[in-house]
């Protein structure tokens, strides 16, 4: 079975497990700090996005197989969405239509092809994982944790997708064209992650994460992604304190029970 195959089947027993499953139960009510519905609101837009330009750029790949993945990775995507907002409502917080970081994710990613599209993407994942992370151990409320453990538990699996289909991608670039790649994506990522950390620091400071250690812990799992995505796990280790990668869903490495107790 292909990489991209292997993938679709993954997305698509995921996605026959979600719907087999019983939403979070939104009547209980959520109670959330007011930084971290502040954050939650500006999340929940990045999550919504419809995916069109990235489908019709992995279409254009000529690969059906990862055309039918990355439209269920979007599925995903949107019913991270979805969750996010029943949690607002659950809470009495509204969403809102637009936020500027988000704005300027999208715009980006829309100029670029798809390898450059994904990297942009990597990014944002890397540092959603960090995110809700920090919400299930640190939010302090019953609902806000269930649905941050079910958004991570995809998100550890949308980084390994990204970097798999970079890793076909850069498979046949010149040593030192990846060499200057990599240079260039984590100078980009790391102001990203910066800012981030410091828009959304009155969360992170409710929830119990310091910006510099959300910084720090963000660009770990970035290079843990970017070693994956150039073929050098091997030398480098990918084991983290909140996710393992693989090259394939099938030898996807879950955290253990300690690990997921851990506080990252």
């Amino acid at each position: 079975m292909s990489t991209s195959k292997a993938w679709t089947a993954d997305f698509a027993d995921r996605a026959a497990r979600r719907a087999a499953e019983p939403d979070p139960n939104w009547s209980r009510g959520c109670k959330l700090h007011s930084a971290v519905a502040r954050s939650l609101q500006k999340f929940q837009v990045g999550e919504s996005g419809d995916g069109a330009h990235l489908i019709v750029k992995a279409d254009a790949a000529g690969d059906p197989d990862y055309e039918a993945a990355v439209r269920l990775f979007v599925a995903e995507e949107q019913n991270h969405a979805r969750m996010l907002a029943a949690l607002l409502r659950a809470a009495g917080v509204p969403t809102v239509d637009r936020h500027w970081s988000d704005s300027i994710f999208v715009q980006l990613r829309r100029l670029m092809g798809l390898r450059l599209e994904l990297m942009i993407l990597t990014v944002a994942e890397v540092i959603a994982l960090r995110y809700y992370r920090a919400l299930a151990d640190g939010g302090g409320d019953a609902l806000l944790a269930e649905v941050s453990h079910r958004i991570l538990d995809d998100e550890r699996r949308h980084v390994p997708f990204q970097c798999c289909r970079l890793s076909t991608g850069f498979a046949h670039t010149p040593a030192q064209v990846r060499a200057a790649i990599r240079r260039t994506w984590r100078a980009l990522a790391l102001p990203v992650a910066v800012v981030v950390a410091f828009d959304h620091g009155p969360a992170l400071r409710v929830l119990g994460v310091t910006r510099r250690v959300f910084v720090a812990d963000t660009m770990r799992l970035f290079d843990n992604a970017v070693a994956r995505a150039f073929g050098t796990a091997g030398r480098t280790g990918l084991t983290t304190t909140t996710m393992s990668f693989a090259v394939v869903p099938s030898l996807y490495l879950h955290r253990s029970k300690r690990d997921s107790r851990r506080t990252t």
